[in-house]
């Protein structure tokens, strides 16, 4: 296991704390949206919420991998998910949808985003990922802290933690018969979310 040095971890400590301010930030308006969606618009796109800030294990782990030291200065400017957001919708037409709507906040910078739903990566994954520059207002100052948020369908999101626990297990050399059987399942889960919601549309219109 990768461990920064002490002194670096203790301000890597500090430093979470503002991360995670900039994680409640982003909570605080996916909220205020669900009661938007809830009270005022017609459907409400959000099934569920999950949140999460990286352990320094983690963040230990993710430099080693990059080679990078173990220092704070560089989780900061390398590490831009150390703040995550897992945004899980019914229908992968909502998907774009919310995140159009969290790009449009006046006083968010979108620092990056990949559509791995139109262009899914080789495995066969598929998520919506933004990373969005948050500012967080402090006493004596205002820190602008990058918070990654990802969109999905539960059926991607099924897929996805398959597929994790499948790599870990193997330590990322996966035999090709599981790839294979994995970019097949991904390739079902897709047409899956289409005739889902080719389906609820059939409904929409009977009523």
């Amino acid at each position: 296991m990768m461990l920064f040095p002490t002194n670096e971890f203790v301000k890597l400590k500090e430093s979470l704390v503002i991360y995670e301010c900039a994680l409640k930030n982003i909570e605080m308006r996916i909220d205020i949206l669900l009661k938007d969606f809830l009270t005022f618009q017609a459907y409400n796109p959000i099934e569920h919420v999950k949140m999460r800030v990286k352990t320094p294990e983690s963040i230990a782990e993710k430099l080693h991998r990059h080679n990078l030291s173990l220092t704070v200065e560089n989780a900061r400017t390398h590490i831009f998910d150390i703040a995550g957001i897992r945004c899980i919708c019914y229908y992968a037409k909502d998907i774009t949808y919310i995140a159009d709507v969290l790009k449009r906040q006046p006083d968010i910078i979108v620092r990056g985003e990949k559509d791995y739903i139109t262009n899914p990566k080789p495995s066969g994954y598929r998520s919506y990922h933004l990373i969005l520059d948050v500012p967080v207002h402090l006493t004596n100052k205002t820190e602008i802290l990058p918070v990654e948020i990802q969109i999905r369908t539960q059926a991607m999101d099924f897929w996805a933690s398959l597929e994790h626990k499948v790599r870990y297990k193997y330590k990322n050399k996966m035999p090709d018969h599981l790839s294979k059987e994995l970019i097949l399942c991904a390739d079902k889960i897709a047409e899956l979310d289409r005739r889902m919601y080719l389906i609820q549309e059939i409904v929409d219109m009977a009523y």
